[in-house]
């Protein structure tokens, strides 16, 4: 056992007994960071500008502070931008995290000096609460992959500006950076393709034994590497016992990664965005994941039924029930306000409070009144897919079409990339409309009662997902297909990809 490995059996103890105290008391955490908040923003020009020298509690902040999404915010934002200071936050941002905005072009999220601990920390603390619970922390002493963005920065009114992974990436610990793969310099290649060859380059030869990114991204570093060699990745990295992952929900990859790794290995899904790390897999054994209550992040929760209408009801940890699909809106150290991340979570259990990412509450399909979400999908496929085992996916997503043609009634189209294609297409397309109907009963009317056609499913050439994301510039990265549209935005363009 390497000098890592030891190290880490201590620290792993401690981390675990930190996170026993919040977990099972998160309120009495939130509260206190409500007040730590308040009180160090009451002087800045959000604070001034929405009272909150007068907020004690959390009913007189809903009251005065709004929900707000990117849009309504941004004009703090770009105060900061055009060089203000002590606007969200005292001070000026560390970062600026760049991402994508579906209506406002480029979005930059702060990062403060106070909010950097939670990104880089919850990172540590997830890898080390699976140490204490498995033992094993062997995979500390081999090499580590993170397929991530890359670490080169802009500047934005002298901040410093990238993707949140490349930002991370300049916080590595320095323990960690000796066996840290790739090289730095591959790291800052932007093709995302060319990227990927030198990665494999790199690490075909290494003790790899933990690879990090989103599912499709990895699965292509992984596919590289298995036609380079002619063998599974199991062969390839003999030592490779740790995935971790976040971004997307891994159901609908799982049975192709294992199949091209060769072997079951354990996984750890983590729930970072650049607005912050919001929750991780603190064990292998349970469901769902630990929201991270004690991290410099006050979570409210709004029912998604509530979302869009005029006061909808913003609850604290103490107050969300199980088996509900809630908005999450965050208010941080970062200098983020009654801010939607545009998520919906719904928790699984409470003491601690482990939770299941449900989608975003604007990725829906309700062409015709059906409201069917992100988990719907999901689950409709995963339950397929274990009645067809033989099937392997690559990636899909779920359009509406309103006028298919020849008199057909309108369906909902998905359109699906197949690693191994199900032996009866028409078969499994019946079963999966099955399962959505099972799983929304408005769709379930609207098929009943012949408003809706069953669902036709439109299989795309390999590499179509690739294809589609570089065809619009996102190819890698943190970069991610929306599961579902209420729109054919996407699906106009994918079908120059179908089969």
């Amino acid at each position: 056992m390497g000098i890592r490995a030891v190290v880490s059996k201590p620290l792993a103890r401690w981390v675990a007994s930190e996170q026993k105290k919040w977990s099972v008391d998160p309120g009495r955490y939130q509260q206190k960071i409500f007040g730590q908040l308040i009180q160090k923003a009451k002087n800045t020009k959000f604070g001034t500008d929405h009272g909150f020298d007068g907020i004690t509690n959390h009913a007189e902040y809903a009251r005065q502070v709004p929900i707000r999404d990117y849009e309504a915010l941004s004009p703090y934002v770009k105060m900061i931008l055009e060089g203000g200071t002590n606007i969200l936050w005292p001070g000026k941002p560390a970062y600026f995290a760049k991402t994508s905005g579906t209506t406002s072009g480029t979005k930059y999220i702060p990062i403060t000096q106070d909010s950097i601990p939670n990104h880089i920390n919850s990172a540590r603390d997830a890898l080390l609460s699976y140490v204490k619970e498995s033992g094993n922390g062997q995979f500390l002493d081999g090499k580590l992959i993170f397929l991530s963005g890359s670490p080169t920065l802009d500047h934005k009114s002298g901040v410093p500006t990238g993707r949140l992974s490349g930002i991370v990436n300049h916080h590595v610990p320095s323990y960690l950076r000796t066996n840290q793969m790739p090289a730095y310099a591959t790291n800052c290649i932007e093709d995302w393709e060319e990227k990927v060859d030198r990665i494999v380059e790199e690490t075909v030869r290494q003790d790899m034994t933990l690879i990090s990114g989103i599912p499709p991204w990895v699965q292509m570093y992984f596919d590289r590497l298995v036609k380079k060699e002619g063998k599974p990745i199991k062969d390839i990295f003999p030592n490779f016992s740790l995935f971790v992952y976040g971004g997307v929900n891994f159901e609908p990859y799982r049975a192709k990664l294992f199949d091209t790794i060769g072997k079951k290995i354990d996984s750890i899904e983590t729930y970072p965005a650049s607005e912050g790390f919001i929750a991780y897999q603190d064990s292998q054994h349970e469901e769902g994941l630990l929201l991270l209550s004690n991290s410099g992040i006050f979570f409210e929760f709004v029912p998604a039924d509530e979302y869009f209408t005029e006061n909808p009801t913003r609850l604290t940890i103490d107050e969300v029930e199980t088996g509900v699909n809630y908005a999450v809106i965050i208010n941080s150290n970062a200098g983020l306000w009654g801010y939607s991340i545009g998520d919906t979570v719904k928790f699984v259990s409470k003491y601690p409070h482990r939770l299941l990412v449900t989608g975003r509450i604007k990725h829906f399909i309700s062409a015709f009144g059906e409201h069917v979400i992100g988990e719907e999908v999901e689950k409709a496929m995963k339950n397929t897919c274990e009645k067809f085992p033989e099937t392997e996916l690559v990636e899909f997503t779920v359009a509406p079409n309103v006028t298919p043609g020849d008199g057909a009634l309108p369906r909902h189209e998905w359109y699906i990339e197949f690693a191994k294609t199900p032996h009866d297409l028409s078969a499994f397309g019946k079963e999966l409309n099955s399962q959505l109907q099972l799983l929304n009963v408005y769709y379930n009317d609207l098929i009943t009662g012949s408003i809706l056609s069953d669902l036709h499913i439109v299989s795309l050439n390999k590499h179509a997902f690739i294809d589609y994301m570089k065809s619009i510039g996102k190819l890698g990265g943190q970069n991610k297909v929306p599961r579902l549209s209420n729109d054919r935005k996407i699906a106009d363009v994918l079908m120059k990809y179908r089969i």
